[in-house]
């Protein structure tokens, strides 16, 4: 009798374990909702016709896309020029940043030169400092720069593309180099047997190596320019060179309360290229993420 009633009783360890597992599921989901919520609220937003800020509620009252359609056939603002804007910079930036970061990191992994120690601290130096700090001497070398490559001065796509690389080399070549130095130096020294070149080495061994890390990089260069405000505001002054961040805080301005629906539009439209691209690319990059945890 006392056996049977024993075994009835639930064990503290199963106990724990349930326990356990409900605070997780609690936790995860409080924090699913805390995450969704803005997206929903925004698309919530969007689709109110009263297009107030004052009168938003989650459930709008007859929903509609009146504030989709007064995005994109204004002709007081362009929208789409601005998304052109916005993906043509992004989409240059996050090319000849990988391009120039691929093979500064391979330089620095695979080659021993005076110096090399110091420069990599410098670059990792640098990315202390906050962008927003040199903004001002940022708009003086542009606009000296300016006076002498016009395609490079303020107000150009050019100068724009050139501050966000200089400010993604830094982070970006030490992540690089952190990936290649996992990469066995054994292939480097058969190839060298075989009589390759150092460029045959990279551009047909190492290269197809890196597919993981390359698209990581070339996501978050990608969305950190796509989404970037404060360098562009101060570098571009006119309607048709805007981005879409600058483009849709100009269009909203001083009648944000009226035309918060537009604003919530606009940038549910502008975040699509990034979901694309992540929904397209999402093994890639989870595989790029912990790449190191799967060889560990």
């Amino acid at each position: 009798m006392s056996d049977s009633v024993a075994a009835q009783r639930p064990r503290p360890a199963g106990r724990r374990r349930a326990l356990g597992l409900s605070l997780r599921v609690a936790i995860a989901t409080l924090l699913a909702v805390f995450s969704a919520f803005p997206i929903l609220w925004m698309i919530s937003a969007s689709l109110n016709p009263t297009g107030s800020l004052a009168t938003q509620n989650l459930i709008p009252d007859n929903p509609g896309l009146g504030n989709y359609q007064t995005l994109l056939t204004s002709g007081e603002f362009p929208f789409w020029t601005w998304f052109g804007n916005s993906l043509k910079v992004a989409v240059t930036t996050a090319v000849l940043s990988l391009s120039i970061t691929t093979i500064a990191a391979y330089a620095f992994s695979r080659f021993r030169f005076r110096g090399r120690q110091t420069l990599l601290r410098g670059l990792l130096l640098l990315q202390v400092f906050p962008a927003l700090l040199a903004l001002v001497a940022v708009f003086l070398m542009v606009a000296q720069i300016g006076e002498v490559i016009p395609f490079l001065d303020l107000d150009t796509h050019g100068s724009l593309i050139l501050v966000y690389l200089g400010g993604a080399m830094g982070i970006n070549i030490w992540l690089m180099k952190g990936y290649l130095d996992t990469v066995p130096r054994e292939i480097d020294e058969s190839a060298k047997v075989e009589g390759a070149s150092d460029w045959q080495i990279f551009t047909q061994l190492i290269l197809p190596l890196l597919r993981p890390i390359l698209i990581v990089i070339g996501i978050i260069n990608y969305i950190g320019t796509y989404g970037e405000f404060v360098l562009a505001r101060v570098l571009l002054r006119s309607n048709d060179t805007y981005t879409l961040m600058v483009g849709l805080q100009v269009f909203a301005g001083a009648q944000f309360q009226q035309r918060w629906g537009v604003f919530a539009a606009g940038a549910l439209l502008g975040a699509l290229p990034i979901m694309v691209l992540y929904l397209t690319l999402q093994d890639q990059i989870v595989g790029g993420l912990t790449q190191g945890a799967v060889k560990g």
